[in-house]
């Protein structure tokens, strides 16, 4: 008989790293039947995200509401799943990282009798308001799922810790370098064209040092913004030989201040949120990323981009170990300091740029799916 895979993820991260997973389990009709569920808590940008790598949900839940709250959605989610699991009957389900969707699908699943396997487990902060609510959905996923899929060592560790099985647990690499590798080969090959680059490389001042930005986190809402945007103010000011790219997040705790801050100002370009097929081809045109995003401080060095990461902790420390990253949280003066010395000195630059990524050799996926097989 075949395994039964129940792929669930509802968000454009969660879907850009668990693509890969689908792929690879679907290369193997023989042995396994693999379904795909979204929970759609984003709606538009995770659209995007299934069209480029070509997967088609079996299961849609379409959750997306205007101004959904933390307690419906994850209601909506643990109910709605219950006809899917009873229908389809997995025998595997899968989860990613630290969603809302992670943490609810992870006590759906369990309650189906299902095995539940955690991609991107272990990660932690040990603060559970920082980042909220993810710091908790997480370990939440962590105490429940029977089979941890560890990006690094540290991972490992901190699943130890928590008295899980070492037999349970397996140190793959990140999945989002598997993705970040299909999709640099896909974006730079003669046949794809995407109309969102094209409009990009117009915007793109190719004579310049291209700074990326992105920032959305609940935590830097209010003066944390404010203080990003006062510093990339005086970046821009400072060096006319540096064009900062930034697309805004919707959210209007964002939108506000960077509007407000950094428009009309001639080397600040504020554009709209990008697909991820033109996002990776926007990093891979830079020249420094500063970030609060989680999923960038693992590809960006990849592609030898140092990153300045706008938090105070990181669930990713082997990055901030490896060097390839650098915390500045949103201290205007760290955030300015950090970024100069890595524009004006070239040696600091290169030292960052070329060090090895501690988030794997982009085959996590082929070794979770092993894994699968020989359990």
């Amino acid at each position: 008989m075949k395994i039964k895979n129940l792929i669930i993820f509802g968000t454009r991260p969660e879907a850009i790293k668990m693509a890969p997973l689908v792929k690879e389990f679907l290369k193997d009709t023989q042995k396994f039947e693999t379904k795909v569920c979204i929970t759609a808590q984003h709606r538009e940008m995770l659209d995007q995200v299934l069209e480029f790598f070509e997967i088609t949900p079996d299961f849609d839940m379409d959750l997306m509401k205007p101004n959904q709250n933390l307690y419906s959605l994850t209601a909506d989610i643990i109910t709605g799943l219950k006809p899917i699991l009873e229908e389809f009957k997995p025998d595997y389900v899968y989860v990613h990282g630290d969603t809302t969707t992670t943490m609810a699908s992870s006590i759906a699943a369990f309650y189906s009798g299902a095995k539940v396997c955690h991609v991107e487990a272990g990660l932690r902060t040990f603060n559970k308001r920082s980042p909220f609510p993810e710091e908790v959905n997480r370990s939440v996923a962590g105490s429940i799922c029977d089979f941890h899929f560890a990006p690094t060592k540290v991972s490992e560790k901190n699943l130890l810790n928590e008295n899980i099985d070492k037999k349970s647990i397996l140190i793959t690499g990140n999945t989002v370098i598997d993705a970040l590798h299909f999709s640099s080969d896909k974006v730079n090959s003669s046949d794809y064209s995407d109309s969102e680059t094209e409009k990009l490389r117009e915007i793109v001042d190719f004579n310049k040092r291209i700074i990326l930005v992105t920032g959305h986190r609940r935590e830097n809402h209010g003066d944390g913004f404010i203080n990003i945007c006062s510093a990339l103010k005086d970046l821009a000011n400072k060096n006319d030989d540096v064009q900062i790219i930034y697309p805004v997040h919707l959210n209007p705790n964002v939108q506000k201040p960077v509007y407000e801050l950094l428009n009309n100002i001639d080397n600040i370009k504020l554009i709209d949120p990008l697909s991820y097929p033109a996002f990776v081809w926007l990093m891979s045109q830079s020249y420094l990323i500063i970030t609060d995003s989680g999923g960038v401080q693992e590809e960006a060095p990849s592609l030898g981009k140092p990153v300045l990461v706008m938090r105070d902790t990181t669930e990713r420390p082997e990055a901030v170990d490896a060097g390839t990253v650098i915390l500045v949280g949103t201290q205007k003066d760290k955030i300015i300091t950090e970024a100069q010395k890595l524009i004006d000195d070239s040696t600091i630059y290169n030292v960052m740029s070329e060090l090895h990524n501690p988030y794997g050799d982009g085959n996590a996926c082929e070794k979770i799916v092993q894994f699968i097989k020989e359990v």
